[in-house]
């Protein structure tokens, strides 16, 4: 029997515009937008939990198809691109952790862009030498890295696929023909002015607004013709026809032709994109083994850190929402947020003691600075590997990113972290997709007080990224759990926690998602707006922290399964996701 998750709008939160000349990485450019109920489903083997249901329809579709999760995900993305094009799409990037459950194999499928050829240390420097503002940089080309969330999946799907890739594409091939209707949320980030940047060139303005430069309306059937013929050459043509073909053209051709902020972006860099196979990174906590991404994203180190820095803590002390859970989770946070900004990079290309960062030994050290009265103030970075001597990074990181997981009837699961950066990404289009702003995700300088930036901007380098696809296995290396969110560098924080709170207490991976966010990422103490958690300020003020109330509009999605039991769905209500499965 089908089981199909319900959704019901309980309100909405009312949208603030953004800055125009400066960024405050306090704001969050994908603001909340309503809160939504979910009833967890349960399912014996295929669930999907996307973004979208559209998006989880697609990827069921796939599966009852007797396709693969890596067949699904192709399925879901390009749906994603269509109906949740603030977030994700063809034109950014992604991470994905893969479970081939036949051979109890762990495998991590790296789409992160790449700085274009030309690019240098200099490309958000401005002709004095003083960084740009953020805002100047993010719009236009020069922002846009060489897209990789394709090549990706045709990695995966290549590997682990098992329809043929050009029936993975029908379902978005109709629906951008047939049109989709507007959602609350895609209506009310148009009308917030998220994106100052969405009405400066045509292709986008055209495609979001009305003739008249109002918003689409909530229910507008929106259709994307050029979508549509471009997933047609791709599933036709294969990915060379993005990466080689009329689509790199006009990829391409679109960055150089935004005249006001133009790109370094080549064909050349096009042709010459490669995703990678990497190895994860796993950890043990309590009785389980805790998988995520290894560099170029920092979200599978900083989130592994997190967890052991706090194993050492009863599960009392650790009860969840309760002022001291809060206090030493803020604690190992700055700890781990603090090593993030110093070490963290593309591996490719700098030296990140990723073993030295997780070693048991000195996480152990680090754990011994929380206290459980007291806020630490700012932490200072450790010192796993005492030869390097790096600076703090200086990138800010802002949230539009999906994330999906995928169980399919053999037992193999996805947990995919994609993105364009911004919302709307450089809110340039191609092929009728938005391109990404990724490349403003590497740090703006490149050294400071005559040290190197880990993050630097290198040619072909890919910038580093909090995106954290998790999965959790048992004792007997079982999967029993995958999730991950959007959120920006706060991306962390939401995953770990949530991870904290389900493998150190018994209620449910849904009652985890909706537990109010509390966010420390070595700075100010931040709690979840219109929630619960604003009743821990002051308790938290007198431990010494600083207080900002705000929304924290995470993302969560995954599944988890108890010993013996079904698989059980999770959906975050702070978006419009669902999930589906049998």
């Amino acid at each position: 029997m089908r089981y199909i998750l319900q959704s019901v709008i309980l309100g909405s939160l009312l949208l603030n515009p953004l800055p125009l000349l400066a960024v405050d990485e306090d704001l969050a450019p994908e603001s909340a937008t309503g809160l939504m109920r979910h009833t967890p489903i349960k399912a014996d083997q295929e669930l999907v939990v996307t973004a979208h249901p559209l998006a989880t329809q697609a990827g069921y579709s796939i599966l009852q198809q007797g396709g693969s999760a890596a067949d699904a995900a192709v399925a879901i993305q390009a749906m994603l691109t269509l109906v949740e094009p603030q977030s994700s799409g063809l034109g950014g990037g992604a991470f994905m952790l893969y479970w081939d459950n036949v051979n109890q194999q762990l495998h991590a499928f790296d789409g992160r862009e790449t700085a274009p050829a030309y690019a240098d240390e200099t490309l958000f420097l401005k002709q004095d030498g003083a960084p740009m503002k953020w805002w100047d940089a993010m719009v236009g080309g020069r922002s846009v890295g060489t897209p990789g969330v394709l090549a990706m999946l045709n990695l995966s799907q290549e590997t682990f696929g098992k329809l043929t890739w050009n029936k993975l594409f029908d379902d978005t091939i109709n629906q951008a023909e047939q049109g989709f209707n507007v959602s609350p949320r895609l209506h009310q980030l148009l009308a917030s002015n998220i994106n100052p940047g969405l009405g400066r060139y045509p292709a986008a303005k055209d495609y979001f607004f009305t003739a008249a430069g109002d918003p689409l309306p909530v229910g507008h059937l929106l259709k994307n013709p050029q979508l549509a013929q471009s997933l047609r050459q791709i599933a036709k043509q294969g990915v060379e026809s993005f990466y080689q073909g009329e689509i790199a053209s006009q990829i391409v051709t679109s960055v150089k032709a935004a005249e006001d902020n133009p790109g370094k972006l080549s064909i050349k860099d096009m042709a010459s994109y490669q995703a990678k196979l990497r190895k994860p990174v796993c950890m043990p906590f309590r009785a389980y083994r805790v998988c995520g991404f290894p560099p170029p994203t920092s979200g599978g180190v900083t989130t592994l850190q997190i967890l052991k820095l706090l194993e050492r803590f009863s599960n009392e002390q650790l009860q969840p929402g309760t002022t001291s859970q809060r206090q030493l989770f803020t604690q190992a946070s700055r700890l781990a947020y603090a090593d993030r900004a110093r070490y963290l990079a593309d591996s490719d290309f700098v030296d990140v003691p990723v073993k030295a960062l997780l070693d048991t030994h000195y996480l152990q050290q680090r754990s011994q600075l929380i206290s459980t009265d007291q806020d630490m103030g700012k932490a200072e970075a450790g010192q796993p590997d005492l030869v390097l001597s790096r600076a703090d990074d200086r990138s800010p990181e802002l949230p539009s990113t999906s994330h999906f997981v995928i169980l399919d009837k053999w037992g193999n699961a996805v947990s995919m972290t994609s993105s364009i950066e911004m919302a709307f990404g450089s809110t340039l289009m191609a092929g009728g997709f938005l391109l990404n702003n990724q490349l403003t995700d590497f740090s703006f300088v490149a050294s400071q007080n005559g040290k190197p930036i880990a993050n630097r901007v290198e040619a072909g380098k890919r910038p580093r990224s909090s995106m954290s696809p998790i999965m959790v296995f048992d004792q007997n290396n079982q999967l029993i759990s995958a999730l991950g969110s959007p959120g920006g560098s706060r991306i962390i924080s939401y995953v770990a926690e949530s991870l904290l709170v389900k493998l150190t207490s018994d209620i449910s991976l849904q009652q985890s998602f909706e537990l109010p966010h509390v966010v420390n990422r070595n700075g100010t103490t931040e709690l979840e707006a219109g929630t619960s958690a604003e009743q821990l300020a002051q308790p938290l003020q007198e431990l010494g922290h600083q207080i900002k109330v705000r929304e924290l509009n995470s993302g969560l999605h995954g599944f988890y399964r108890s010993s013996g039991g079904p698989w059980e769905s999770a959906v975050d209500p702070r978006r419009e996701g669902s999930a589906m499965g049998n």
